[in-house]
């Protein structure tokens, strides 16, 4: 019998909320899978949407060769360009879209001779000093790249520092920045990331690029977008005892018992994926109902209350994240973010369903 440790992929979900995104921002929606699909899987996930994504997107040349090597023939954007002439080279042989975010690039794009007009992403930094060209320098590279033969289409875009904050007034800021600065520019356009998708219209142009949303991770957790989770990552109990009230518990002694306790040991730890820093009162679920993880997260084990759970048995189903217990929940009690902890989601069985298109 195989450790109970799962991950367990609902691809009807990532359709459902890639759907979810395409309808509500409309125009088209690049379905970002880089980082092997925010740890789902990047070749499961574009074969999943391959008759209904209208492009896909990943961060390096690497990851776009693996996903045409398996076949994908939708347009892939490289979000981060090109490092150096031969990503431009596997761009023209492999036909993938290139973000182009400084003048290096530009050069190196210049520098590039193909009969097979590249389209350029050409990105502007509009406010959240990270990448991209400065607004006062974007018309001049838009002229410059439009001049060369080797340039096909050109789209615009910016990226979002705050946009799942809705009540902060920087997203509204970069948008104008970014429309004054392209006034005069012809070309499609793409600003909403996630957070841009779900709560900021007046950002809406003709391409999306949804990413942790299409996981059912919801950005903004305080609101119901109806997002339906993609992974859940489950386990079982597999030893239970009993604490009497001073007795300590695992490393460090970290969690000592006021009370009787009764303990269940589960098969999940941080080398599975699971947060180590999660402390004592981080929510678990139990043959579906809720409890708590109690002491520290060992590299293969943890442990979880199961004194108010009587019937709890060996055994018994644990739900580390899913539909009972949502991932935002689980990082923000580990003091970090839903990105992370499915990113990190490893040496688990893998478990796919729901693989016919909807």
């Amino acid at each position: 019998m195989s450790r109970p440790a799962l991950a367990r992929i609902d691809l009807s979900a990532l359709r459902h909320n890639y759907h979810l995104a395409r309808q509500r921002h409309g125009g088209r929606a690049l379905a970002v899978i880089k980082a092997n699909a925010y740890g789902h899987g990047a070749i499961l996930c574009a074969r999943a949407l391959a008759d209904t994504a209208d492009a896909f997107a990943v961060a390096i040349v690497e990851e776009a060769l693996e996903l045409r090597d398996a076949g994908i023939r939708q347009p892939i954007l490289v979000l981060e360009g090109a490092f150096g002439p031969d990503d431009l080279a596997h761009a023209t042989a492999h036909d993938l879209w290139m973000v182009v975010h400084n003048a290096e690039q530009i050069a190196l794009v210049e520098a590039h001779r193909s009969i097979r007009p590249l389209t350029v992403w050409l990105k502007m930094d509009s406010g959240m000093r990270r990448a991209g060209l400065a607004p006062a320098d974007y018309a001049a590279a838009h002229a410059r790249l439009r001049t060369l033969p080797q340039v096909g289409q050109i789209v615009l875009m910016t990226h979002f520092a705050r946009a799942d904050e809705p009540d902060a007034a920087v997203t509204a800021e970069q948008i104008a920045t970014f429309d004054r600065a392209t006034a005069d520019l012809p070309g499609e356009r793409s600003l909403c990331n996630s957070g841009g998708v779900l709560a900021w219209p007046a950002a809406y142009r003709d391409w999306a690029r949804p990413g942790i949303l299409l996981y059912g991770a919801d950005p903004m957790p305080s609101d119901d977008h109806g997002l339906q989770p993609v992974m859940t990552l489950s386990s079982a109990i597999m030893n239970i005892r009993d604490l009497a009230p001073g007795e300590a518990l695992g490393y460090g002694g970290r969690f000592v018992a006021e009370a009787p306790t009764r303990v269940g040991l589960v098969a999940m730890g941080y080398a599975d994926g699971y947060p180590r820093v999660a402390p004592t009162g981080t929510p678990v679920a139990v043959d579906g109902q809720l409890t708590r993880v109690i002491g520290r997260v060992s590299m293969d084990m943890m442990t979880v209350d199961l004194t108010d759970l009587p019937t709890a048995h060996v055994g018994s189903p644990v739900e580390l994240w899913g539909n009972t217990v949502s991932v935002n929940t689980v990082a923000q009690a580990a003091g970090t973010i839903a990105y992370e902890l499915l990113c990190n989601v490893k040496r688990v069985r893998r478990e796919i369903v729901s693989t016919t298109p909807a």
